[in-house]
């Protein structure tokens, strides 16, 4: 478990704005964030060696890899993913999963009301996490809440709008996407809380798109 000072490569890639960085505590000691329209997967390589480079940390020398798991983007997730397992096996240091929700949730501490996380999904649609659970909704059909709630999220905005118009009572944050101390900040408080770790797998709401052919993907084979 990393401890609650530990050193981290925090990775991020499930909404539109990627970030990644290296953290001691809560001092960001080197970052980079960008949205890049291609090229994600050959980015996030680049980023997290300067950063590493920047704060002088060796890979080998970190308590772990933090990384956000989803509800999200499917290309970011398999990039960031697949870079923060390739770099925990490389250098023999845990990976641990941060929801998006949990993330954004370490970064309103503060709030009387629950969280609601609106993000954007394919289609039009979008993922809500609430209460430690995602599910993915038409705009128009976003469900009702039981009392006051807090939006947060890349389509929070228009959420609110919808459920203020409904006669919820709802509070729109400013917090539109993660933070590198967001995510650590959750990934400590759940290991403090004893809680077991997330592994670092996608959080996938919505089934894959694509489907093997009937026949499967080939032939088989002749007698």
């Amino acid at each position: 478990m990393a401890p609650p000072a530990a050193r981290l490569l925090v990775l991020d890639a499930a909404l539109k704005r990627a970030h990644v960085g290296v953290i001691a505590g809560e001092q960001v000691l080197a970052a980079r964030e960008g949205a890049p329209e291609t090229g994600l997967a050959d980015l996030l390589p680049v980023w997290a060696a300067d950063c590493l480079a920047e704060a002088g940390q060796p890979a080998a020398g970190l308590d772990g890899v933090a990384v956000t798991i989803g509800p999200g983007s499917f290309t970011g997730l398999r990039a960031s993913l697949a870079l923060a397992q390739g770099i925990s096996l490389a250098a023999g240091i845990p990976v641990h999963g941060v929801t998006v929700g949990e993330a954004m949730a370490a970064m309103l501490p503060d709030l009387a009301r629950k969280l609601w996380v609106v993000t954007a999904a394919r289609r039009g649609r979008v993922f809500l996490e609430r209460d430690g659970v995602a599910a993915a909704f038409d705009d128009a059909d976003l469900p009702s809440p039981d009392g006051p709630v807090a939006l947060a999220g890349d389509r929070a905005a228009e959420a609110a709008a919808r459920l203020a118009a409904r006669g919820h009572d709802v509070l729109l944050t400013g917090l539109r996407a993660c933070a590198i101390g967001g995510i650590a900040t959750a990934l400590r408080r759940r290991l403090a809380a004893g809680l077991a770790p997330r592994p670092a797998q996608p959080l996938y709401v919505d089934p894959p798109e694509a489907r093997l052919p009937a026949g499967g993907l080939r032939p088989p084979p002749r007698p």
